[in-house]
């Protein structure tokens, strides 16, 4: 008899922390279903990365499925449309060197995110707007250079954000681990690459203490998410990386 009530408690234990777990998922679904989004591309003069349609195809696919409405441009002119604050967030997708064209249009883009709205970066979005120091704050930092393509081991420093919770403590990846400069030392560090295990072509580079490769961070009301991973095209497929995009949207989403 009392094996059969334990039984049953189980089962209705099990039941309630199925049904739980729904409503938060729901919950999160609800929280950015509708929302509308920006996936920007612009490059400036320089180095044009052959991730980006491959980058944006994905981000589409991650939006779609969140019921996320997006629209995808690489002209600046769309921060001085007047329809802007439609809009709920912008995601640098692969950007690099001037993203902008004139004053003008970064002073729209200013004024867009410091009134609450969100912002994400993918890769090279660290090396955009090298020369602006608000750019600097909003990302969290500057490009400053990245040792050969090759397998290094990434330390998840924090396992509570939607980015990160899929992930193992660590795991080993093909990529560049960026370092940056010009730090914003107020943003929280989600990602890091163990030094240890990054090799260089010269011995005599200079190489930072820490090499931080994602982070997110609220600025003048919104919420701002990074991610330095995604240079090889062959990334955009594998499901673990697809989840850290994912958690990174649904971030600078949130209200």
């Amino acid at each position: 008899m009392i094996n059969k009530t334990l039984d049953k408690q189980f089962q209705l234990g099990l039941v309630f922390f199925l049904f739980l777990g729904l409503l938060q998922s729901f919950g999160q679904y609800q929280n950015v279903k509708g929302k509308k989004l920006i996936i920007y591309t612009k490059n400036g003069e320089g180095y044009v990365h052959e991730n980006i349609a491959t980058s944006v195809a994905t981000l589409e696919k991650i939006c779609q499925s969140l019921g996320v409405e997006t629209t995808i441009t690489d002209n600046p002119e769309i921060f001085l449309n007047p329809n802007i604050m439609d809009f709920d967030a912008v995601i640098f997708a692969n950007t690099n060197n001037e993203a902008f064209d004139n004053a003008e249009q970064r002073d729209a883009f200013q004024n867009f995110c410091s009134s609450g709205k969100g912002f994400g970066g993918l890769h090279s979005a660290i090396g955009s707007e090298r020369k602006w120091p608000w750019f600097w704050k909003l990302i969290g930092g500057s490009f400053l250079r990245h040792p050969p393509f090759q397998t290094f081991s990434i330390k998840v420093n924090r396992k509570n954000h939607s980015s990160t919770k899929h992930l193992p403590p660590t795991f080993d990846l093909d990529d560049e681990c960026y370092f940056i400069k010009n730090v914003n030392p107020s943003f929280k560090i989600l990602l890091e690459a163990d030094l240890s295990t990054v090799s260089e072509n010269d011995s005599n580079a200079y190489r930072p203490k820490r090499a931080p490769l994602s982070w997110y961070n609220t600025l003048e009301g919104g919420r701002q998410w990074y991610t330095a991973l995604g240079h090889s095209k062959d990334l955009y497929a594998l499901p673990w990386f697809q989840k850290h995009l994912q958690g990174g949207i649904e971030f600078i989403l949130k209200d």
